[in-house]
């Protein structure tokens, strides 16, 4: 009796030890690998596995392969998908308020964005997606964006008149570029590249990460250094499987992303001046605009802002300025 009791206590032993079977989350995004979200991804992967020993694993989807930004949304509040990093402004489909981050010429610098995102006003944005089912875990980036072409180059605002570009579906990138005199076609990211290749669109515009990692230099002849506006990136968790973890979990995940972030933001910006390089080294030609160019695309802008300050509410765009202004002294 006393070794079949002995022989259970072992048993017990063993499965107490026994790792338990490792939980598998499923993270999207637009980019492909080798692109600084992507690295960001992996970088994040590697922290959650580490300080979880091994009982999170994340798997990746970059490249678009699960669909759209919106179709990647939709999965991540219906609990099919765990995690997506995506343009912050594209969450204005789901809270108005975020439209706020697409505002032309916001940011005049990275350290400005990140000093927003970081404090109170960038957890309050994210606050406001739970009610959306979206739990928002930090913020990353894509950077200054810049147009690129097929038909000419840009020397000035009016050179952008005409061309028929790719915007990010939401209404404030659409009012922007008809605020030029160009014809704006909202597109799913992963359709720009053929769209380009056959003509459908002229141009589109990303930060020269996005378009040396998707090769857009094939399709594409100009570039103006437009940088007109800046992408900060939602890193967010479905609500859904979200409320399914348990505080150790949570703790890991929320900072594990913070920590990412970290690496991203500086993986991105050390990347830009290698990417422009390599757009160059394709055959790209790479024009700029003067301080009076630029000045008069700031103020053709202005009708835009005020259209959709609107929209956004006063008092999130409030919120926002007295930040940057609190930045600037």
């Amino acid at each position: 009796m006393k070794r079949r009791f002995a022989f259970i206590a072992c048993l017990a032993t063993l499965f107490a030890w026994a790792p338990a079977q490792a939980q598998e989350l499923k993270f999207a995004t637009q980019n492909p690998k080798g692109h600084p979200l992507v690295m960001g991804m992996e970088k994040f992967a590697e922290i959650v596995a580490a300080k979880s020993g091994g009982k999170l694993k994340l798997k990746l989807f970059p490249g678009g392969v699960l669909g759209g930004d919106q179709a990647n949304v939709s999965a991540l509040q219906g609990g099919t998908l765990e995690m997506v990093v995506l343009n912050s402004g594209i969450l204005a489909s789901q809270v108005k308020e975020f439209g706020v981050y697409d505002f032309p010429f916001m940011f005049a610098n990275p350290k400005e964005a990140d000093a927003v995102v970081d404090g109170p006003f960038g957890k309050m944005m994210h606050d406001k997606l739970e009610a959306k089912g979206i739990v928002g875990l930090a913020y990353w980036e894509l950077g200054f964006r810049d147009i690129t072409n097929s038909r000419r180059p840009i020397n000035k605002v009016d050179d952008i008149a005409g061309l028929k570009l790719r915007v990010i579906p939401n209404a404030i990138n659409v009012d922007w570029v008809k605020a030029l005199g160009a014809n704006p076609t909202p597109l799913p990211f992963p359709e720009v590249y053929a769209a380009l290749d056959q003509k459908a669109i002229d141009g589109q515009e990303n930060p020269p990460t996005v378009i040396s990692a998707n090769k857009l230099y094939e399709v594409q002849k100009h570039i103006v250094l437009s940088h007109h506006q800046y992408n900060p990136q939602s890193l967010i968790f479905s609500k859904k499987i979200w409320d399914t973890l348990g505080s150790v979990e949570k703790k890991i995940l929320g900072e594990a992303a913070v920590e990412a972030a970290k690496y991203q933001r500086q993986v991105s910006r050390d990347a830009a001046g290698t990417a422009l390089d390599n757009l160059k080294k394709n055959g790209m030609q790479v024009t700029e605009l003067s301080a009076a160019e630029l000045a008069k695309f700031r103020e053709t802008m202005k009708s835009v802002i005020a259209k959709h300050s609107e929209i956004v509410g006063a008092e999130t765009v409030a919120a926002l300025q007295a930040e940057l202004a609190k930045i600037r002294k």
